[in-house]
């Protein structure tokens, strides 16, 4: 974390948020701090991972660093550190009395996996809402794959996740993604339809004949292309299980990195799909609302990029 990141949430935060302790010894942080705080000592690490100690206003987050007398060890509380730091890996794009919308970065799982202590959207927002009430609880609306980025919703009661879950194909209205494939997509846009299934081995596959699993139904548009990439936008008729990827690779263009799709290249380090757009009937209003995020300047730039190669 950045010095000045520190200074700048401080600058939010009430005095009363920051505890601060004059050094009267020589010690380094990590003795001090299981020595101040009364907390376990994993507790205490991860109050100096998330950069709520600071010493003479700088943040710092190393357990052996110096500390001399004379120093001002300032610590900031769970509360003003939860509300006013930055989440990792996601940022909230909207918040209401009902739900929060947030903009996922990838690598970053929507719940636990099977590290339970492996940071992940959930567990974060549920911190984030108990900083004003230990009562408060983040609900699970849907997730997104890992390795997608983009738009997620969560519930704040039990209730609005209900009513969202039970009705999701009525009132969400526009699921959109853009994705960047292997291959020049000669159709510039079209729709594929198939029946998805999972095997054993928790793999999704599709026939084009009802094999007995779900009916799936993608359209695509193609945004932008080179020899070897296509920007395509793509929206979700249904919303099946990897729908998305299982489907491009169907028309023989899977998403880059996606190797368990077929794809052979990774341009751009990371899976190229991106939920841009969610909008759906708010479940206290009724309203329709609309919530996008632009996809990462990542994924034209590869386009443009081989676009001039092309030349």
């Amino acid at each position: 974390m950045q010095e000045r990141d520190y200074d700048e949430r401080v600058s939010t935060i009430n005095n009363k948020d920051v505890e601060t302790h004059t050094i009267e010894e020589e010690t380094t942080l990590l003795p001090f701090l299981l020595k101040t705080i009364n907390k376990s000592r994993n507790s205490v690490k991860s109050i100096l991972t998330r950069g709520q100690v600071s010493v003479n206003g700088k943040s710092y987050t190393q357990h052996n660093h110096p500390l001399m007398p004379g120093d001002v060890v300032g610590i900031l509380s769970n509360h003003a550190s939860i509300k006013k730091m930055a989440l990792t890996g996601m940022k909230i794009v909207h918040e209401d009395q009902d739900i929060i919308v947030i903009d996922k970065d990838p690598g970053v799982l929507s719940m636990a996996g099977k590290n339970p202590n492996e940071p992940n959207a959930y567990r974060q927002l549920n911190d984030y809402v108990k900083a004003d009430n230990p009562k408060n609880h983040i609900y699970i609306v849907h997730r997104l794959d890992r390795d997608t980025s983009g738009v997620m919703i969560f519930a704040k009661t039990e209730e609005v996740q209900q009513k969202l879950q039970n009705n999701w194909n009525d009132a969400v209205k526009e699921r959109t993604y853009t994705a960047i494939v292997e291959g020049n997509v000669r159709k510039n846009e079209g729709t594929i339809k198939s029946w998805i299934t999972e095997n054993d081995a928790m793999r999704v596959y599709s026939t084009p004949y009802d094999n007995g699993g779900k009916h799936a139904v993608t359209h695509y548009k193609k945004l932008d292309g080179s020899k070897d990439y296509s920007l395509l936008e793509v929206e979700l008729e249904t919303g099946r299980k990897n729908q998305i990827r299982v489907h491009l690779q169907d028309i023989g263009h899977p998403i880059v990195r996606d190797k368990k799709y077929g794809a052979k290249t990774n341009p751009l380090k990371r899976i190229g799909l991106h939920a841009t757009t969610l909008a759906f009937l708010h479940p206290r209003t009724d309203k329709l609302v609309r919530y996008t995020v632009k996809p990462p300047r990542s994924f034209k730039r590869l386009i443009k990029k081989e676009q001039k190669e092309d030349k």
